[in-house]
Formats: structure tokens, C-alpha cells, sequence
């Protein structure tokens, strides 16, 4: 069965980047995706490196789904949300679990979005959905080439729409995204998702 946006319900997982500008439409999008959504979501937002606390609250307030930091080697769960600790590195690793690091600065970030986005494409290559929302660099510009070499499925905020459009059009320079959306429109792409899965599940 194919859906508006000829989505597959094959995917694995989601993640998520964005920077400048992009507060406001995680936000939005947590807080519409139902509490039951069922893959896992993997969030690399660009925060401040010393403020350990508030971030993780802030996103919680309206989110229907509980949003947690990882530790080290935790084991990846199906429907939760997994959000980079600040000033961590945060990748996907083979053996379904996440590593974080200290490591150089990759796009004067860290977290940087392209070490999140790479290694959950080489994690779960074709059932992989990458977002990039607003945001005021290039980074995860390289991680949704990446998505897309590996067949992927690639999303970008409309640049027309984004606060700070410099990542969306870094990605759409780089690689040929296959959907261009509004936030609204990929909330309603993600409630398609979601239908999708939990009718496959459904099936005898």
C-alpha cells in the first residue's frame, strides 16, 4: 500500500537535525506524532556545550513521547526518542546500540548532525528517514548524501518556510532530497508513517 508520499513501511528509524531556527518545529512535530509511534527517533539538535540540563525538558513539555539523553552503549528501544547530550557526539552503531564521543568539533558542532546522520545510514541503509530542518550551517548537509546513497529516504524543511534556511539548501546542493516539506507536511507525512506501520503489524 502506497500513501500519498509513496511511503514504504519498510523504515527502521527516523533522525532528526536541525539547528538555528529549529526549536519550534521539533517541537511541533513531537508534540502531533502520536505517544504509541512505534520506530525509533534519533534527535541532533545544535545546543549550547555547557548547558547540561533544560534542553531535554523544554523539548519534553509538549512532546506526546517521552524524550531521553542516552548513556553510552544503550541499547536502541523501538519507539523512543533519543535526543544528543550536549557537547556528545552521538552515533548509531551496529549491534543496535549508541555511542557518544568528545571528538574534534565536525562542523563547528558538537553534536554535529553529519556523525549522527552517517552512521545511522550505515546502520540501517534503506530503512533509514532523514529530516534537516532550519538551521544556520552545512552540517548534515554530507549525513542526507549519505542517507541517499545508502536509499534512504531524504526530507528537508522548505527553505522557503525555514527560520534560517542555510542547512536545507546545503542538503538540496548536495544530493537530490525526496521530499521538500513544510513542518505540517511532515507531520502529515510521519501520521502517514505511522498508519502504514501499525496496518502491516495488523495483517494475519
Amino acid at each position: 500500500m502506497l500513501s500519498k508520499y509513496n511511503i514504504d513501511p519498510k523504515y527502521k528509524a527516523i533522525v532528526i537535525g536541525g539547528s538555528a531556527g529549529s526549536f519550534q518545529p521539533i517541537t511541533k512535530i513531537l508534540s502531533m506524532i502520536p505517544a504509541d509511534f512505534p520506530l525509533p527517533m534519533f534527535l541532533c539538535l545544535h545546543r549550547l556545550k555547557h548547558v547540561r540540563t533544560g534542553f531535554e525538558e523544554a523539548l519534553s513539555i509538549k512532546s506526546s513521547k517521552k524524550i531521553a539523553e542516552p548513556l553510552d552503549k544503550e541499547l536502541i528501544k523501538r519507539g523512543h526518542v533519543y535526543l544528543a547530550p550536549a557537547n556528545y557526539h552521538m552515533a548509531v552503531e551496529l549491534g543496535n546500540s549508541i555511542s557518544l564521543s568528545t571528538e574534534f568539533l565536525v562542523n563547528n558542532s558538537r553534536p554535529a548532525i553529519d556523525i549522527t546522520f552517517e552512521s545511522a545510514s550505515y546502520n540501517y541503509r534503506d530503512k533509514l528517514i532523514g529530516i534537516l530542518l532550519s538551521g544556520a550551517n552545512k552540517d548534515g548537509a554530507a549525513g542526507m548524501k549519505r542517507i541517499k546513497e545508502r536509499n534512504g529516504l531524504t526530507i528537508v524543511q522548505d527553505p522557503n518556510e525555514s527560520m534560517i534556511n542555510a542547512m536545507p539548501n546545503s542538503a538540496l546542493a548536495v544530493t537530490k532530497i525526496d521530499h521538500v516539506l513544510t513542518v505540517d507536511q511532515i507531520i502529515e507525512f510521519l501520521l502517514e508513517l505511522d498508519k502504514l506501520l501499525k496496518n502491516q503489524t495488523s495483517l494475519p
